[in-house]
């Protein structure tokens, strides 16, 4: 009996042992593909010339007794937030995922400096996790007087153990005096003004609130010093909406609004988006929408600026391809865009990617708009967008080399952190 029980634990310890060596193994495979892959797109990206890529400014779209001002380059929209800022009277509200300290950083840094000095409020959030590698020291340079919120690196106490206080605070937002507000994509640096293709939205009118109580919630949920008032007045625009995701409230509106949209889409689904790394479902509306009829169609960067995001997503493309959904790769440089337009009426603007990280993970803001000249606008610049893309094909991708599969099998496992 004692022989029979030395032999079972014996055998235990040896399966035990092959699975370490086994999970040692794999996860080795795939830190060694991952160090490889940033190897390449570094020597990719050496001395590489910036690229111009087509934009075309746009005038103010009316919308529910206010407008809606596209940007699809960074030097206009920068321009027209530091204008805003510059001429605030009362308050501003700014919020950005990554600040960085070069010379657009500095602009937007004095700009707030010198709004506070003549008398206005200035709140400003950022994300300390984004801004690691930005010296502290450029963040010392905002006066006491400013108030000043870094989301945490990590939530202290119990909160650490609960993944839904991880999320990053991905948003973008500029409140100015209650009269003007500013959505989408662009981070602020150089980089941004003039090598990155987004989209950003500028709103007057009645909606500004919404995205004013944006801020506020935020702020007053982390502890922001001192607390803000709720805005006085909300609104029920037929025409606009504001979806925000909540992590700590484990509320995700986002996705939900992408995927009633799209089921309910009759001609065409047109999305752009920086990381293409969709769960199950959202992948199985889009190829539904293409299996009815509908003209799907998806810009994504040909290289984006996480080469292992890239890589991630190569894994839905033979579902999404061979079920109708066209593909369409963005050329000379990395677009960071967060919109869709769908069947000439629907439109979103906003910071959220196609991708766990923004759908169920970090603090995001999207706007929802119903309204068919915006929608004329947004499809005018997918179609300009489109000239400077490639279309991948099915037939294309099923020829790609073996070592490009054998890749994407190492990776794959990482894609539900993504």
């Amino acid at each position: 009996m004692d022989l029979r029980s030395a032999r079972r634990r014996r055998r235990r310890s040896e399966v035990r042992r092959l699975v370490r060596r086994s999970v040692a193994a794999a996860l080795a495979t795939q830190l060694a593909t991952v160090g490889g892959l940033l190897v390449f797109d570094s020597l990719r990206r050496k001395d590489r010339p910036d690229q111009e890529f087509p934009h075309r400014p746009g005038a103010p779209v009316p919308v529910d007794g206010g407008d809606v001002r596209i940007y699809t380059f960074g030097e206009h929209l920068f321009e027209d937030m530091l204008a805003d800022i510059e001429a605030a009277t009362s308050r501003i509200y700014f919020e950005t995922y990554i600040w960085k300290s070069d010379a657009v950083g500095r602009r937007f840094r004095q700009a707030l400096v010198d709004a506070h000095e003549r008398g206005v409020e200035v709140y400003v959030v950022f994300d300390t996790f984004a801004n690691l590698v930005v010296p502290q020291e450029f963040y010392r340079g905002l006066p006491e007087g400013i108030h000043v919120k870094r989301h945490p690196l990590v939530t202290g106490g119990a909160k650490f153990f609960f993944p839904s206080h991880w999320g990053r605070n991905h948003r973008k937002l500029l409140v100015v005096d209650s009269t003007a507000a500013y959505v989408g994509g662009y981070n602020i640096g150089q980089d941004y003004a003039n090598r990155w293709r987004d989209t950003h939205a500028r709103f007057a009118g009645d909606m500004v609130v919404e995205l004013e109580n944006a801020f506020v919630d935020y702020w007053n949920h982390y502890g922001g010093t001192p607390p803000l008032p709720q805005p006085a007045r909300r609104t029920w625009s037929r025409e606009m909406r504001v979806h925000r995701n909540l992590p700590a409230d484990m509320v995700y509106p986002i996705r939900n609004m992408y995927l009633e949209a799209i089921d309910r889409a009759n001609t065409r689904v047109w999305l752009t988006t920086a990381y293409l790394i969709p769960d199950d479902a959202f992948v199985r509306s889009l190829v539904q929408a293409a299996e009815r009829g509908v003209d799907v169609r998806l810009i994504v960067p040909h290289f984006s600026n996480h080469i292992v995001a890239d890589w991630l997503s190569r894994v839905t493309y033979e579902r999404l391809l061979s079920g109708g959904v066209r593909l369409l790769r963005f050329e000379n440089a990395m677009v960071h865009a967060k919109t869709a337009t769908i069947d000439g009426i629907w439109s979103t603007i906003g910071t959220a990617n196609i991708d766990r990280l923004s759908l169920a993970g970090n603090y995001e803001v999207n706007m929802e708009i119903l309204d068919s000249d915006v929608a004329r606008r947004m499809e005018e610049i997918f179609d300009l967008d489109s000239g400077n893309c490639t279309e991948l094909t099915l037939d294309e991708w099923t020829r790609r080399p073996l070592i490009a599969r054998v890749t994407e099998g190492i990776l794959s496992p990482w894609r539900p952190l993504l």
